[in-house]
């Protein structure tokens, strides 16, 4: 129990801290998650031995649900922030980086961890599909925020969040295939992705976050019209209709990920969520409270022991992944990408590809599912750097594409 305290006093401690320091993060080479790393890091068993995980019971099975309700929330937050019909409106952009650019950076991170890791075929499968969607949490600081507001296009921006949101979700049945493939008792590994996971799990998912997106967004609509509330209930609404998915999409055994996009879909085109939730600061109050937690436990959980192990291997692995599985394929991409048509938009859009809370989860996900922890230890790796990359490029680069669009 003293733990536990001594971790949500510590949390709370370091959020309060960079939520004074917002501005001045904003302008510096860091970013919010890489400092709320950094500070699991020194806090940790790596560092001051301040807080122990290992203390608190199945520190694994406690890491994978915080990143799934991080997740959650990250991915309802961008569904309020995208503007009205635009999934509809870019919907080519968005099938071709679904249907070719997923399956492409899948393939090429499975390639990269069977030929520089040396694992089997099936196994560099399982890290492939960890590591292959974009974050939409690391996204979401890169693109919201003065800064990006100020010098980062629209296109970009509400392009890499809606992307991020949709493949997070989408990527749970390239995590399931490589599982039920290695599973000894199952019989019909094809069929049972096929029926289970494709037809239900996505299926059933899309369908039940849109019923409540539904449900809840006419409630809301409703308690408005009847002056039914004393107060603004937009912020609270969306966090309990996040929780609420994630609940029952996970009761019903279906992908509470992609349930909670849905949900925030239909919910934001009912009740005009873009404007609300620019009113209520929706995606700062997100990227402050709700999603640093996940970054300390991140830096307090990594490792390195079995890094170590990986050798030179997981460095060349890591660098490989950054530089080869995002960027050559929006390239490739962009003449068939009216959202990022012009290859510098494409190139930061392939740069600006981060991997990071997602790839945790499904780290977690598999390890919970097959027995094999190389998601997790390779995953972490790549987050680790991502979180570098990423983290202490976002203002620069930010700036610089600024001036050139000036020039």
């Amino acid at each position: 129990m003293s733990q536990l305290n001594l971790a949500l006093a510590t949390i709370g401690a370091i959020v309060l801290t960079l939520g004074m320091l917002t501005r001045y993060i904003d302008r510096s080479y860091l970013s919010m998650p890489l400092l709320a790393f950094i500070s699991g890091i020194v806090l940790g068993p790596l560092g001051a031995g301040f807080l122990m995980p290992d203390l608190w019971g199945d520190s694994h099975k406690l890491f994978e649900e915080c990143a799934r309700v991080t997740i959650g929330i990250s991915l309802m937050a961008i569904a309020l922030r995208i503007p009205r019909n635009y999934l509809f409106k870019h919907r080519r952009s968005f099938v071709l980086l679904l249907a070719i650019g997923m399956p492409a950076m899948f393939l090429i991170s499975s390639f990269l961890a069977h030929w520089i890791l040396g694992v089997p075929l099936l196994v560099a499968l399982l890290v492939g599909a960890a590591i292959c969607p974009t974050d939409p949490v690391v996204a979401s600081s890169i693109v919201t925020g003065g800064l990006a507001r100020k010098h980062l296009p629209e296109r970009f921006r509400y392009g890499l969040s809606s992307e991020s949101a949709i493949n997070d979700g989408l990527a749970y049945p390239l995590v399931l295939l490589p599982v039920l493939l290695l599973s000894p008792n199952e019989s019909s590994p094809w069929v049972t992705w096929g029926s289970k996971v494709i037809v239900w799990e996505i299926g059933g998912a899309l369908a039940i976050g849109a019923a409540l997106g539904w449900v809840v967004g006419k409630g809301l609509l409703l308690a408005e019209r009847k002056n039914t509330l004393d107060h603004s209930a937009f912020l609270a609404t969306t966090l309990a209709l996040t929780l609420l998915t994630l609940g029952v999409a996970k009761l019903i055994a279906t992908d509470s990920v992609l349930a909670v996009f849905a949900a925030g879909v239909v919910f934001s085109q009912l009740v005009g969520g873009s404007d609300r939730a620019r009113e209520d600061k929706v995606q700062e109050t997100v990227n402050l409270f709700f999603t640093l937690p996940v970054f300390i436990f991140l830096g307090l959980m990594l490792p390195v022991e079995r890094w170590l192990d990986l050798g030179w291997g997981g460095i060349g692995f890591t660098l490989a992944v950054l530089a080869l599985r995002r960027i050559p394929v929006i390239l490739s991409l962009s003449p068939f990408l009216p959202l990022w048509s012009n290859w510098k938009l494409a190139l930061l859009a392939g740069h600006f590809g981060p991997i990071g809370i997602s790839a945790l989860f499904y780290g977690m996900v598999i390890m919970d599912k097959s027995g094999y922890d190389i998601a997790w230890t390779a995953g972490s790796m790549v987050i680790t750097a991502s979180l570098i990359i990423h983290g202490t490029t976002a203002a620069p680069l930010a700036r610089l594409w600024a001036r050139a669009e000036n020039q």
